[in-house]
């Protein structure tokens, strides 16, 4: 059985919702919240766009055996290098589309990180772009495909203050779409 044919689009939006309840929690009571402690009194919960099916898409994964580097801006102006360590090839809105997936150097983890931007920033979502973290449940060089899934993409820190330095996505993860998915952008009361 695949994952398409497993999946259940009314127990997903409950799982969905459920974790951005947990997650609107943890930015209004926790002392490592990104809302500054002044704005807590005033938060209500972060704005998301509904959980929608056709935003998350199954990939080829192309994995780069001697990953290269890409240097990122940050929201602070510093520079950091992640290493690409795999591509993945995707259609969305009758669209071929490609991400980069990284990973900084001397990261061990299975965790991908998938900064990105698309039509919907700077307007309904964060100005420097949004994430997504994927950890795949086997080594890249043993997958085909993989799930990416914009209904999970959310906000960096720095978009709920300037205290955070984050890295902002590169030019090769601009997508030429609009993906209402995932976080919006963060309005302060």
């Amino acid at each position: 059985m695949t994952d398409a044919d497993a999946f259940d689009p009314e127990a997903y939006a409950t799982s969905l919702r459920a974790k951005r309840r947990e997650k609107d929690e943890f930015f209004d009571s926790h002392p490592q919240s990104p809302i500054p402690p002044a704005d807590r009194d005033d938060f209500d919960g972060l704005d998301f766009f509904d959980p929608d099916p056709e935003f998350r898409v199954t990939a080829t994964v192309e994995t780069h055996a001697d990953p290269e580097p890409v240097v990122m801006d940050t929201s602070a102006g510093r520079e950091v290098r992640y290493l690409r360590v795999a591509t993945f090839h995707f259609e969305l809105r009758d669209t071929d589309l490609e991400l980069g997936a990284y990973r900084q150097e001397h990261d061990d983890s299975q965790t991908l990180f998938v900064p990105f931007r698309d039509k919907t920033t700077g307007q309904q979502t964060y100005d420097g772009g949004r994430y997504m973290e994927l950890t795949p449940d086997a080594p890249l060089d043993e997958l085909d495909e993989v799930v990416v899934d914009f209904n999970l993409a959310y906000n960096p820190f720095c978009a709920f203050t300037d205290t955070f330095d984050c890295p902002l996505p590169p030019e090769e993860n601009w997508l030429d779409v609009v993906v209402p998915a995932g976080e919006k952008k963060y309005e302060s009361a």
